[in-house]
């Protein structure tokens, strides 16, 4: 018995001595390489459960915070199956955002480019992806705001707002505003049915995204797939139609489909099919959360919710209740921008992005080794006490500052950058602030229960944002 509990306890002794040292020689290897300094965590998870850990928190700074602390900005960890340098400094990400394509590539989890298509913007290269980019801000610039979008984003606001009961589920709400909106600008298709009963199932192909890409392993992936393939077959039917519609020499749409079914070189069904898939979800996930959660920032700032109200009484001042919101209306907004910009900065709908290094790199004097992911972190930057005094704290009143104003511009980066700078920034701007004058010059409301944030897999409210509202010209809401 003794001889065996000795002969055990140097077993566990040797094997504690063999993975201190075979820990300190990979160290040294590294340290040789030049790689950032860091820890690559366990064998094969690496750090990812303490990653994970972290965002299933009202407060995930911890697992970026401890090692900027202990390594400096850049530093290496391993998540997700594969070594990854991690940047929470914003002249390393911009390095990163500008030479997308030359040293770095664009890289996201099998789930994603399964369920996105392989002709999704997201995952386009070289020069189809430029091509593309530039045709899709071509339909969310401010110039096409101005003269057709400002419309439909202000008709469609006001009747979702106008179907409101007393209770609501504001992400809900503002989920159905950014669909019917981004469904109208890509197909010239009205909130109906159709629109409503294609939403539910991007719901499910949405919450695939992160789940395991086996089907046979996940219940979630599986119902991912399916959907994702009726979401195809709906969108088909709407191509060949349209198709067949201009070719019986019917007059064009002013919309994202008539351009792909124009474009000099042409694209097969299954390349637009793809392309909307991505564009629809890219147009309803963010823009509807940085609404609820502007909402929910205001509602626990009471002193920045009365300066914006009185903003926009002032504008509805000048207009009869039927007018329409129009360009000069929006550009009247000074402090709605300051909300809209200190929402960006606080929520950060978009934490960052994943690359791949295409060559061995050089930054800030590490090596970042062929094949590596790096991970641009813009939360860790937009919540930097460096950057951004009392960073954890709503303040929209800072964006009235020269300091803040004039900062340079890869110390905010909301929509990315470079290359892949979102192509809707400037519309989802618009669509927050057109749906902040309806909800505030309109309602008035309270929290229906507490609620909190969750940041993985996605940023979003525990309970959606329940509100209890009343309407301010007296009358009754919709049961």
């Amino acid at each position: 018995m003794a001889f065996s509990f000795s002969f055990t306890a140097f077993l566990l002794l040797l094997s504690s001595i063999s993975a201190a040292f075979l820990l300190l020689l990979r160290r040294t290897r590294y340290r040789r390489m030049g790689l950032p300094p860091g820890s690559l965590g366990l064998p094969l998870i690496g750090e990812t459960l303490q990653l994970i850990g972290a965002y299933k928190t009202e407060n995930p700074e911890p697992f970026i915070d401890e090692r900027v602390a202990r390594y400096g900005s850049v530093f290496m960890t391993h998540v997700f199956g594969e070594p990854t340098v991690f940047s929470a400094d914003p002249e390393t990400n911009r390095f990163v955002l500008q030479n997308e394509g030359k040293l770095f590539e664009c890289s996201y989890p099998a789930s994603i480019c399964n369920l996105l298509g392989k002709h999704s913007l997201l995952l386009m290269k070289g020069s189809l992806h430029k091509r593309m980019h530039s045709l899709t801000m071509s339909f969310a610039n401010s110039s096409i705001i101005k003269d057709h979008l400002m419309l439909d984003i202000d008709r469609l606001v006001r009747f979702n707002l106008d179907s409101w009961s007393s209770r609501v589920l504001l992400m809900e709400e503002a989920k159905k505003i950014t669909f019917e909106l981004t469904v109208k600008q890509l197909m010239s298709f009205d909130p109906g049915e159709w629109s409503e009963s294609l939403r539910k199932e991007y719901l499910l192909v949405i919450e695939g995204f992160f789940s395991l890409p086996l089907p046979l392993f996940s219940t979630t992936y599986r119902k991912a797939i399916k959907a994702r393939r009726k979401v195809a077959e709906a969108l088909t039917v709407v191509v060949m139609k349209r198709r067949e519609e201009e070719e019986e020499g019917a007059e064009r749409k002013k919309d994202m489909l008539a351009a792909l079914l124009a474009a000099e070189d042409g694209f097969s069904d299954e390349e637009i099919v793809d392309f909307l898939v991505a564009l629809l979800v890219a147009g309803y996930e963010t823009t509807s959360t940085i609404m609820t959660l502007a909402v929910k920032f205001l509602t626990e700032t009471p002193l920045a919710l009365a300066q914006l109200k009185e903003e926009h009484e002032k504008i509805r001042a000048m207009k009869s209740d039927s007018e329409s919101l129009e360009w000069s209306d929006y550009k009247s907004m000074p402090f709605t921008q300051c909300v809209v910009n200190e929402t960006l900065r606080v929520a950060n709908i978009i934490g960052g992005v994943f690359r791949r290094a295409m060559t061995d790199v050089e930054i800030k004097g590490y090596k970042i080794p062929k094949g590596w992911k790096v991970f641009s972190s813009f939360r860790a930057v937009h919540l930097d006490p460096n950057h951004f005094k009392d960073a954890r704290t709503f303040n929209p009143w800072r964006w009235q500052s020269n300091s803040v104003t004039t900062s340079p511009s890869n110390v905010f980066t909301p929509f990315g950058g470079g290359p892949r700078l979102c192509p809707g920034y400037e519309l989802a701007r618009v669509a927050l602030s057109v749906f902040l004058h309806r909800l505030v010059t309109g309602f008035s409301w309270v929290p229906a229960e507490q609620d909190k944030l969750l940041f993985f897999p996605t940023t979003r409210t525990q309970k959606r944002y329940p509100i209890i509202v009343k309407r301010r010209d007296g009358r009754l809401s919709a049961t």
